[in-house]
């Protein structure tokens, strides 16, 4: 079976209808999808990786059940296992040690394109001048985007072997092009 963007997105909008998580895959997909083309990588098959990391939360929202019940519905849809390896090693509680380069850009964007997405929310430019700087004293409130594990995001440019200050402005550079896709204001909105 080829992997392929538009077969994931089909696969995540049979078992997720949240706007939010919606939204949520295509930041993380905007963000790996990046780290692809940095690095040289498979871009469709990491964007599709990305789009399916949390196609089962919405069925499974517990630890016990995701990403893990989610695993036998990728395999009977036909995706390979490196698909299916990279989505559980996302997961912090499975404790699968993360291998390959697209098992660590995907733990390391997960977070942090949620936490950029919420940064832009609150900004009336959305994500158009979103500085690291700004974004590290937001990681700092433990209140701003509360559900956001901040250990994850610093564990994520480790893993990546990269500055966060770094990671952050690949991350926004990322999700800019698809800022009103992500429900976010440009700075000519705000004109």
């Amino acid at each position: 079976m080829d992997v392929t963007r538009d077969r994931a997105w089909d696969t995540l909008t049979r078992y997720t209808t949240s706007e939010s998580l919606l939204r949520h895959a295509l930041a993380v997909e905007a963000s790996v999808r990046g780290y692809a083309g940095r690095f040289g990588e498979d871009e469709e098959l990491w964007a599709a990786v990305a789009l399916l990391h949390d196609f089962d939360y919405e069925i499974h929202p517990t630890l016990d059940k995701h990403p893990q019940d989610g695993a036998p519905i990728l395999r009977e849809e036909g995706y390979p296992e490196v698909v299916i390896r990279a989505v559980l090693s996302h997961a912090e509680h499975l404790a699968l040690p993360r291998e390959t380069q697209l098992e660590k850009t995907l733990f390391a964007c997960d977070e942090l394109s949620g936490f950029v997405h919420a940064c832009g929310l609150v900004r009336p430019t959305g994500l158009d001048g979103l500085e690291p700087k700004s974004v590290r004293k937001k990681l700092k409130q433990p209140s701003f985007a509360a559900g956001v594990h901040r250990d994850e995001v610093y564990a994520g440019a480790e893993l990546l072997e990269m500055e966060l200050d770094e990671h952050i402005r690949n991350v926004v550079e990322s999700l800019q092009p698809i800022a009103s896709e992500l429900g976010l204001r440009t700075a000519a909105d705000a004109a």
